[in-house]
């Protein structure tokens, strides 16, 4: 059994950021753990002992790591503006890899756009969301049948998305971080036609 400690989410572990997992444990592939909940992007400020929820999170996070290996394959996780890409890069640095597969579906970009933004030396595949989650829109992007999936665990089903996504090998319109500022679009109400 793969033990989180053994993995590149040992150090999110430890600062306590891995938030509401649907799953958070081993996968099907011996020595990958995987990771299905929220990623703590910034902490409210703590006073005394009170505990308080974070200010800023990304959703819907789909992410693996290998045992004994300091950094992330794979992850993907849903932002309520593409700005929260900075916070992403900041938090994850030094856990990602330059030949690792990373996914940021932002809520405010142009529908019709996809990028990829480097940041030290890390590329981010950027895309839009709209009313959909990001387990789907990634069977999407890799062309895999909802239907092949039904049969298998939930951490199967992270290895199939997490496999395809490796993969992955697609080339978008590059970007800088500062661009993509420039052409966000307003946030929009988070909870205003957002999937349960």
């Amino acid at each position: 059994m793969t033990s989180i400690t053994e993995t590149a989410f040992a150090t999110l572990e430890e600062q306590k950021r891995l938030l509401s997992p649907v799953h958070k444990g081993p996968t099907e592939k011996a020595g990958r753990f995987g990771f299905r909940g929220k990623l703590a992007l910034k902490f409210a400020q703590q006073f005394a002992d009170e505990a308080r929820p974070p200010e800023l999170c990304s959703d819907q996070v789909i992410a693996v790591a290998e045992a004994g290996k300091p950094t992330f394959d794979f992850f993907a996780q849903w932002v309520l503006s593409f700005e929260h890409l900075g916070y992403v890069a900041e938090v994850l640095k030094g856990l990602l890899a330059p030949d690792g597969k990373y996914f940021i579906f932002a809520n405010n970009i142009d529908l019709l756009s996809k990028y990829q933004v480097e940041i030290d030396g890390i590329n981010f595949y950027v895309l839009p969301i709209d009313e959909s989650t990001v387990y789907n829109e990634l069977l999407e992007l890799f062309y895999i049948e909802k239907n092949d999936l039904k049969k298998l665990s939930i951490g199967g089903k992270i290895d199939a998305v997490a496999n395809a996504g490796i993969a992955f090998d697609q080339t978008f319109e590059k970007i800088t971080f500062e661009k993509g500022l420039e052409v966000m679009g307003p946030v929009r109400n988070r909870n205003e036609n957002r999937p349960v």
